[in-house]
C-alpha cells in the first residue's frame, strides 16, 4: 500500500494554489499511512500542516456522529427507523396535524429521501438556539418533488437525538478522537466569515450550525488519524445497515458507489463515502478491506474560489484504488 501517486495529485492541487494543504490517510489490514502536505493556515500567518492538525469535519459529522447514534438507539429499540420524527419530536408542525413533515420517518431522513430543501439560513432568523429550533419544527418548508441530498434532515435527526437523550448535541460524546470544542491552536482554520466577521478558527464554520449552539449535520472536529480509526471500526463490524440500499445512490447516512461520485471509479461496488464542505472526505470500501481520508480547508481563506475539490477527491481515490 502506498500514498505515493495520490499525494502527487494532492501536492499538484497545492502548487496550483487550489488548495492551502491537506492530510491524506489510508488504512489497510490494520496497517495505516498517514502523511500531511502544504500550509494549515494562510491568515494571519503561515503554518505548515500536520498530521495531527485538527479539521472541522463539516457534513462528516452526519455519519461519524448523527447516524451512528441514531442507529445506536435503533439497534437498542429506542427509535423504529421506519416511525416518523415525531416518535421523538411530537412538535413538530404542530399546529397542522395534517403536514407532510409530521410523515417524515427516521429512514428517510438517514437515506436523503425527504421534500426538505437542500438547506436554508437558518441562522438568519435570530440570534437563540431555542428559538431556532422552533423555527425549524413550526417553518412550512417549501416541499420539493423529488428528494435531495438536505441539511435539515439532519438537523432534524439531531433534534431527534436531543429529545431522546435529554440533553445537547455539544453535551454528548462524539466518540474516541473528536470533540465538538477544539483549542483553535490545534485547529485549521477555515473561512474569514462575513457573517461573523472574523476568521473562523476552532469553531464551526457552518452558520446554521454555528446559530443552534450544536446540530446533527455538522460541528465535529477530529484528526486524520481519528477519522481513519472509526473507519478502521466499521470495517470491523461490517457494512450492515451503513451499507443497506436506499436508494441508487444512498445507504443509511453514506453515499453508495455510481458513476461519478466523489470516491471515484476504481474503488469496488461495496464502497460507500461521505464529504463535508470545508474540504474533508472519507471513503470505506467494505470488498478490499480498505479506507481512505482527504482532509483539506480549501474554504480558507474564502469558499468563493474555484478549489477543484471534486476532481481531486475522485483523482485520489482512483490512485489509490489501482488507476
Amino acid at each position: 500500500m502506498s500514498l505515493d501517486r495520490a499525494l502527487d495529485r494532492v501536492e499538484a492541487a497545492i502548487d496550483a494554489g487550489r488548495i492551502p494543504g491537506a492530510v491524506l490517510g489510508v488504512i489497510e489490514g490494520g496497517e495505516r499511512q498517514l502523511a500531511a502536505r502544504g500550509l494549515s493556515a494562510l491568515l494571519p500567518g503561515k503554518e505548515p500542516m500536520r498530521e495531527e492538525t485538527v479539521f472541522d469535519l463539516a457534513s462528516l459529522t452526519k455519519v461519524i456522529f448523527t447516524t451512528e447514534r441514531i442507529l445506536h438507539h435503533a439497534r437498542a429499540g429506542r427509535i423504529d427507523l421506519d416511525a416518523p420524527l415525531i416518535t421523538a419530536i411530537p412538535d413538530l408542525r404542530q399546529y397542522d396535524m395534517a403536514a407532510w413533515e409530521r410523515q417524515v420517518t427516521f429512514r428517510q431522513c438517514l437515506g436523503h429521501q425527504t421534500p426538505f430543501p437542500a438547506v436554508a439560513p437558518i441562522y438568519t432568523y435570530g440570534g437563540d438556539p431555542a428559538t431556532l429550533r422552533a423555527f425549524v419544527l413550526q417553518r412550512e418548508w417549501q416541499r420539493r418533488e423529488t428528494p435531495i441530498y438536505s441539511d435539515i434532515n439532519y438537523i432534524l435527526l439531531g433534534i431527534a437525538l436531543e429529545r431522546i437523550e435529554g440533553r445537547g448535541i455539544r453535551a454528548m460524546d462524539p466518540g474516541p478522537g473528536f470533540t465538538f470544542g477544539p483549542a483553535a491552536e490545534a485547529c485549521a482554520p477555515t473561512e474569514v466569515c462575513a457573517w461573523r466577521g472574523r476568521l473562523v478558527r476552532g469553531e464551526v464554520h457552518d452558520e446554521n450550525c454555528h446559530a443552534l449552539g450544536g446540530s446533527g449535520h455538522a460541528g465535529l472536529f477530529g484528526t486524520g488519524a481519528a477519522v481513519l480509526v472509526f473507519a478502521q471500526r466499521l470495517l470491523h463490524r461490517g457494512s450492515g445497515l451503513i451499507g443497506e440500499a436506499l436508494s441508487d445512490t444512498r445507504t443509511h447516512g453514506w453515499e453508495r458507489r455510481h458513476p461519478g461520485w466523489s470516491g471515484g471509479d476504481a474503488c469496488s461496488p461495496g464502497t460507500i463515502g461521505h464529504t463535508g464542505f470545508t474540504g474533508t472526505g472519507l471513503w470505506i470500501d467494505f470488498d478490499t478491506g480498505r479506507a481512505w481520508t482527504l482532509l483539506t480547508n480549501r474554504v480558507h481563506p474564502t469558499r468563493h474560489a474555484e478549489s477543484g475539490i471534486a476532481d481531486l477527491r475522485r483523482q485520489v481515490g482512483d490512485a489509490l484504488n489501482g488507476e
